[in-house]
């Protein structure tokens, strides 16, 4: 026999073992109920038990007029119907809420293999209000069950959380992929990470944005008595190891106002990005009418951006103003770019202002066929550059080359 039929034949039995393995692998052993688990009910804590396990779970149901800071939950269907009637796309956009999950975690770390999640929180819509399951890790044994009990492998659902992209959902990947021999599939769903919507539209309006920052300057709400996320491990494995709950019920506090948090984030967000230019300030307008622009709504885009110009002050729309003349300039509204970039300009930080010279010499030689002025706005420019230190030396080096090159030629059309 050839050596290449025997190696075929040895892979065949290879093949042959392996599903015999897999055919014959033993079931999961149900892990014991935890000693503490009387404790843990009387707590407050319910036990729920699975067929790989038990779980704990604390269950608060809220009105639709319930409110958190300055707005109340039932808003949330105010700003679907926002999103009806807009005429707008965006990626925040959402007409009701079915299938609609508010999630956020409680991990014993930040990452790598050896972290778990003791705490799986949901805040769903129910019968005339929303309900918050709170999950809760039995000990490690019992992981399986805890996961199971998420339901995150049935049906579709939208989830929403504030840095789920980059956290919570591939803590949870990775927790079940661990554990995928006991456990049915994990579903794909819609993620929607209100950290990144946060950041387009309060960039440079909020210091720091860490959601209680963000809960108390835009939201009105401030936690009292509230634990620090990085205790949370130490008491989870405290509650664990001792049996008493007390203080991870503080943990399952903070991690309810995180969830209803993420809820008026959401409709506060839309309030924002569906309505006029009302409370806010120019900045996060601005930052707005930025977003559409890059989402191809021109005219939305132009509509704030017009409105912070004309409701503030030249200072403080100076960003919006230097926007706006971009749009203008690509619609070929030359004049009022023009005028835009014109009165942006004494407000503008450097980069911004030497873009905004450069911008203004295209159009003085371009469309206005003023030579002397575009002179002037390049000699502007070359002067900025020059005493900048923005750049490195060979970029400096270049962009004053580009400048000087300008120059040279608006002189010989003189």
């Amino acid at each position: 026999m050839s050596y290449e039929n025997k190696i075929l034949q040895m892979k065949k039995l290879l093949k042959k073992n392996n599903a015999q393995q897999e055919t014959i692998s033993e079931p999961m052993l149900k892990p014991d109920v935890p000693k503490y688990a009387e404790i843990w009910q009387n707590a407050g804590l319910q036990m729920l038990e699975n067929d790989f396990g038990v779980v704990f779970l604390m269950e608060k149901h809220y009105p639709l007029d319930y409110k958190h800071g300055a707005i109340y939950l039932g808003e949330l269907y105010d700003a679907f119907e926002k999103w009806q009637r807009t005429q707008n796309t965006h990626p925040i956009a959402l007409t009701d809420a079915n299938n609609l999950v508010f999630y956020d975690t409680e991990t014993t770390g930040l990452k790598g293999v050896g972290t778990h999640i003791f705490l799986n929180g949901l805040l769903e819509e129910s019968a005339d209000g929303f309900t918050l399951k709170q999950y809760v890790l039995a000990d490690p044994s019992n992981e399986v069950a805890f996961l199971f009990e998420s339901k995150f492998w049935q049906g579709h659902k939208t989830i929403i959380t504030y840095n789920g992209k980059s956290f919570d959902w591939p803590q949870l990947q990775t927790r079940w992929t661990l554990n995928k021999k006991d456990l049915p599939p994990l579903r794909d769903h819609d993620q929607l990470d209100l950290l990144h919507g946060s950041k387009r539209i309060w960039k440079n309006d909020i210091a720091r944005m860490k959601l209680s920052q963000v809960e108390e300057e835009k939201l009105g709400f401030h936690r009292v008595d509230d634990v620090p996320g990085y205790l949370a491990p130490i008491i989870y494995f405290d509650a664990v190891k001792s049996g008493q709950p007390d203080a991870l019920l503080k943990v399952l506090q903070h991690n309810e106002w995180d969830l209803l948090s993420l809820l008026t984030l959401y409709v506060q967000a839309t309030n924002l990005l569906c309505e006029n230019v009302a409370e806010e300030s120019a900045t996060t307008y601005t930052n707005i009418g930025k977003w559409y622009a890059d989402l191809k709504e021109i005219d939305r885009s132009e509509e704030l951006l017009q409105q912070v110009t004309s409701q503030y002050t030249s200072e403080e729309a100076a960003n919006a103003y230097y926007h706006l003349g971009f749009q203008q300039k690509k619609q070929q509204n030359f004049k009022g770019a023009r005028q835009s970039f014109q009165q942006a300009l004494p407000f503008l930080q450097e980069r911004q202002q030497i873009t905004a010279f450069i911008e203004l010499a295209k159009i003085f030689e371009h469309r206005d066929k003023n030579y002397n002025f575009a002179i002037e706005m390049t000699e502007q420019a070359w002067k900025l550059v020059k005493e900048s230190s923005l750049w490195t030396k060979e970029h400096k080096i270049s962009k004053l080359a580009d400048l000087k090159k300008r120059k040279n030629r608006l002189e010989r059309k003189k």
